[in-house]
């Protein structure tokens, strides 16, 4: 599955290699350049970031999942526990 964003997200992340190249690098980078790179890395690295998004994102649900039976248990077979509380009254 490619990853995408959505051209918006891909102007401003274009906008941003290349104040980041003005920054820290000896030559700036033209815009298509930029487009270039950040495709790149979307194919190249952005499976890696986002793989482990899933991770971190099952590995939370996974957490919640088991402590559902805490948070929703309820005790089974009080009924008559509870009359006989109510019958001693």
């Amino acid at each position: 599955m490619a990853i995408e964003i959505n051209k918006q997200a891909r102007q401003q992340a274009i906008e941003s290699i290349q104040r980041y190249f003005e920054a820290h690098m000896d030559e700036p980078i033209g815009n298509v350049a930029a487009g270039g790179l950040l495709g790149f890395f979307l194919q190249e690295i952005g499976p890696t970031v986002y793989n482990q998004g899933v991770a971190d994102a099952q590995e939370r649900l996974q957490a919640r999942v088991a402590e559902l039976d805490i948070e929703v248990h309820e005790d089974e077979f009080t009924y008559w526990a509870a009359h006989q509380r109510a019958a001693k009254r």
